[in-house]
Parts: C-alpha cells; structure tokens; sequence
C-alpha cells in the first residue's frame, strides 16, 4: 500500500520530541550562516550568492543526469542579478529555463505558489526541449501520460519502486497541497520545507521535472524560513552527494505510514550538513576578495580579470594557453601575452606538474 492509499491521507504526523534536537540546531546554522554574511557586506554577499545558485542549479540537473555546462549557468544568474562577471557566454536554452525556475523561486519567495507558478516553472524547464518522447508542458499529466511510475533495471527485468496517484486526482491532490502550503499554521517552517518536498514528489503530478521542481520549492520554503532572498548553502548539492539515500528512505516512506519521521529526520539532516558544507563556498569567496585587493593596483585587461575569476571559481582542469585562447575568445599569440604579463606581475606561475603542455595557476 502506498502513503496516498492510507484511510487519513494527507494528515502526516511526525516525532516532534525526536526531531527537536535536530531542528534546533538547524536553525541555529541558519542564524550563524546568515549572521555571518551580513558581516561580509553587499558585494560579497552578492558573490556567495552567485556561486551558491550557480551550484544549485547545476546539481538539481545532475541529479536527473542532467549535465549543464558552469560557465553559463554562471553567466545567466550573474546577467539576470545585475553582476558584472567580466565577460558572457552563449545562451542556452535549457540552462536559462532552470536558472529562471530557481531565481523567480529564490527572489520571489514570498509571492505565492500557485498552479499558475508551478505551470510555468514547468513550461521554463521543458518548452525548449525537443525530446522524442513528447511530454506535456505546462499542466498536469493526463491519462495519455499512462501510469506515474519510477522504475529501475534492465527491459523485461523491471523493478517498481513507486507508482503515484492517478491522473483523475491530481486536480484535487494538488488544490489541497497548495492551499496548505500557503495557509498559515503552526508548523516550523524548515518542517515545512521537508514535508512540502515530499508531499509534492509523492503526488508527482507533472509528466517529467517533479524532482527538480520538489527542490524550486524546498528553497522557496527555506527562503521563506530565513526571510532572505539570497542562497548561502546548497540543498540541491547535498542530495546530490547523498542521492541513493534520498532515494532508499523516499521509497521506504511512500510506502509506509502517515507517520513520515524518518523522512523528516533524514531531510534535517540532510539540511544541516548542507549549511556546514557552505563553509567552504564562504572560504572561497573570503580567499577571492582577499586576492582582489592584494592586486588591486595592478593594470589587467578584460580578459584577464575574466580568467582570474575563473581560477578562483573552483576552475576544473589546468590552465593552458589553448584553453585561456578558447575562454577569453583571442588568439594564441595573445593568451601568451596576457599569461605571460600575469607571471610579470607575480600573479601566475608555471605548474611545475605541467606535463606535456606548460599548465598554469595563481601564485
């Protein structure tokens, strides 16, 4: 029996003594993460910010085997911020459709949620899209979408990890979800986040971009917990790293009780290693403002300014001339001027594990 098919659906009920504990220290991770950053000011605020959606977007799609390209997911979040990242990237489609459905998320925490809302995150997630296996956009699965199953293993060999509630009730399903989700009630509203992220997965109404949707309005309900626009911490990123188990305890909680504790638990959890993780974006960020004022003096061009955010930016791979040529978009020759002007000013140097070809880094 699945949780939707229990006789009191949906009257979920929890541990509260068990989470408590757990909760409070959440929230006061949230506290210390947000008190911290007010002390950073505006422009390095701006920056965690940046890389924490830029991150968010990127591991929500990976989490559906989704592989967008950094670059511009960055540069779409920085040029719908307003931020001047020194340089811009090709626009895709598909990235600009996730970077919208997260930003109007985010920014626009306290409009309400609605059909409406959700029916155009779903149309900016898949209107661009040419799959040969044409989905609905924009509404709720119909009865042509067939039986809502999640399902693993070879052709023939199938195994059904969840079926979810039929298409002839998602109309109600959904009305009762969103009039909850915008009611005022006496629920913490972290709690809140947790359940709404699994209510929402279990009803599964749309065809395909429930799990990514599951996480627009997890962060919308933190935002709303934390009463800031701004994202200092990654849910999207943890879940990623800690997919399987998010997986296993969403399975072993559709089919249980009402009683969802342990995927309370679990989400809290999840949660605070989250925010104990955005130290280190916090670390990179503090070790980039420390970099531009040390060379604060020092004449760079464009390009060069570009290229030095990059390397900063948790930068993937080694530095190459080639590659500084293809990014910066000039000729080999000025790569080499600009790098080789870099090491002048004792900002680069030469990777002494360079290999076959001379690799750089910042000194």
């Amino acid at each position: 029996m699945y949780i939707y098919e229990q006789k009191n659906w949906p009257q979920f009920t929890w541990d509260g003594e068990r989470l408590g504990e757990l909760l409070a220290e959440v929230r006061y991770l949230q506290g210390h993460l947000i008190g911290r950053m007010t002390a950073l000011g505006f422009s390095l605020r701006q920056d965690a910010s940046l890389q924490t959606l830029t991150q968010d977007v990127i591991k929500t799609s990976e989490i559906e085997n989704e592989k967008l390209n950094r670059d511009q997911v960055r540069s779409s979040i920085a040029r719908k911020l307003g931020i001047d990242i020194n340089g811009a990237f090709h626009k895709d489609r598909n990235v600009e459709g996730i970077v919208n459905v997260m930003l109007d998320a985010t920014r626009n925490y306290l409009d309400p949620l609605t059909k409406e809302r959700l029916f155009y995150w779903h149309e900016a997630l898949f209107s661009s899209k040419s799959d040969l296996n044409k989905i609905i956009v924009g509404e709720w699965r119909t009865k042509e979408s067939g039986p809502m199953q999640i399902i693993s293993g070879a052709y023939g060999r199938e195994k059904i990890h969840y079926e979810a509630p039929d298409y002839s009730c998602l109309k109600k399903e959904m009305f009762i979800f969103l009039k909850w989700f915008e009611k005022k009630q006496d629920i913490d509203p972290v709690l809140k986040a947790a359940l709404a992220h699994f209510w929402f997965v279990t009803i599964h109404p749309f065809d395909d971009g429930n799990g990514r949707i599951a996480r627009a309005i997890t962060d919308l309900q933190l935002s709303r917990s934390e009463k800031s626009a701004q994202r200092f911490y990654s849910m999207s990123s943890q879940i990623q790293k800690e997919r399987k188990d998010y997986y296993d305890i969403l399975e072993k909680s559709q089919k249980g009780t009402l009683d969802i504790t342990v995927w309370m638990e679990w989400f809290l959890s999840c949660l605070k290693r989250s925010i104990k993780n955005s130290e280190e974006l916090l670390e990179v960020v503090l070790i980039k403002a420390q970099f531009w004022e040390k060379n604060s003096m020092k004449l760079l061009n464009d390009r060069q300014r570009l290229m030095l955010n990059h390397l900063l930016d948790n930068f993937e791979g080694k530095l190459t001339s080639s590659r500084w040529a293809k990014m910066a978009k000039c000729s080999q020759d000025t790569a080499g001027r600009d790098i080789n002007d870099l090491i002048d000013k004792d900002i680069l140097i030469k990777d002494i594990a360079g290999g076959r070809n001379t690799n750089y880094r910042i000194k």
